[in-house]
């Protein structure tokens, strides 16, 4: 196989990642091959140690950077709001959003997380831990202040998170609603939930 014409450096390694999540979002982790990934890039298969050490650390870097993406994405939609449903309105906005946006990087994150070596599952799953407390934060500041009800806030959060990454298993970007009417559809629903 021939080298793609301009494929070198920054933008084969974008082309690797992306031809990356799409096969294992595709066919899962365990069946994607270095081999299928090369061709689907237009390289060698040699070519790929270039651009990544392993298998493995392909996974990983696509789990890591979708979930560096969603902490600063939160972190940006969260910043100066104190007011508790201020703030969660912001929380289920992003989240509801981003879901429909990175149907392929949540899917991901989310169904090979098994797939990761120990130390790298570690690192991702306290990156999902800092996402989640974020939202427990929100909703203690919501219970002190009488805004929410809720019995206990971290299974209040989990429960939240739950119902709102469930948008990757039915949204279609050609369905009948818009996403600012799915966005408030799930913002009521929350809000409703937690009415104090």
């Amino acid at each position: 196989m021939s080298r793609t014409a301009g494929s070198h450096g920054p933008a084969t390694l974008a082309a690797i990642r992306k031809a990356g999540l799409r096969l294992i979002y595709e066919h899962g982790y365990e069946a994607l091959t270095l081999r299928r990934l090369a061709a689907d890039v237009g390289i060698l298969s040699g070519s790929l140690y270039n651009h990544i050490k392993t298998k493995q650390d392909l996974l990983f870097t696509l789990v890591r950077n979708h979930m560096t993406d969603l902490l600063a994405n939160l972190d940006q939609a969260l910043a100066g709001l104190d007011d508790p449903v201020a703030a969660l309105a912001a929380f289920v906005r992003l989240h509801v959003t981003y879901h429909m946006e990175r149907r392929y990087e949540v899917y991901i994150a989310n169904s090979e997380l098994r797939s990761l070596e120990p130390e790298n599952r570690a690192t991702i799953v306290a990156m999902r831990e800092r996402y989640e407390r974020q939202l427990i934060e929100i909703l203690d500041h919501g219970v002190a202040a009488g805004r929410f009800r809720v019995a206990d806030t971290r299974v209040g959060a989990f429960a939240i998170i739950a119902m709102l990454t469930g948008i990757c298993t039915w949204y279609r970007p050609d369905g009948p609603l818009g996403p600012e009417e799915i966005v408030r559809i799930h913002t009521d629903l929350v809000m409703q939930g937690l009415a104090g």
